[in-house]
């Protein structure tokens, strides 16, 4: 059973960074991708990064190339999502996410388990 947890979310000033973590406390992390995707309030959820088990494929978001980075720890069962740059309009709930599969993918529903969430706020 996979049990997802996000943390690092919080309010930072337009231009600052945050750290996200995921950790993953259910079944044999390093097997499958995993990606982050962000939820703003009256918006659809979206995409944002993925990571291949192993970490040898990444994709990001347009909106977030350049800015955010994903990287994964398959000994600790965690993935991150260092954020820089940050813009008034990256401000969402932000969801890690566990593949269903190997490959990444930037839909949501190639994602069968999911965490809570974690709140960024960002400033202007």
């Amino acid at each position: 059973q996979v049990q997802l947890a996000e943390s690092g979310g919080g309010l930072v000033q337009a231009g600052g960074s945050l750290r996200l973590s995921c950790a993953d406390s259910g079944r044999t992390f390093s097997s499958y991708a995993m990606g982050w995707f962000r939820q703003a309030p009256g918006k659809e959820r979206e995409f944002v990064a993925a990571i291949t088990w192993r970490g040898g494929s990444i994709s990001y978001a347009d909106a977030v190339k350049g800015r955010f980075t994903i990287s994964r720890d398959n000994a600790k069962n965690t993935v991150s999502l260092q954020m820089n740059s940050l813009e008034p309009e990256d401000t969402a709930d932000y969801y890690c996410a566990a593949s269903w599969r190997t490959l990444i993918s930037t839909m949501p529903s190639e994602y069968g388990n999911w965490g809570p969430g974690t709140q960024v706020t960002v400033s202007s």
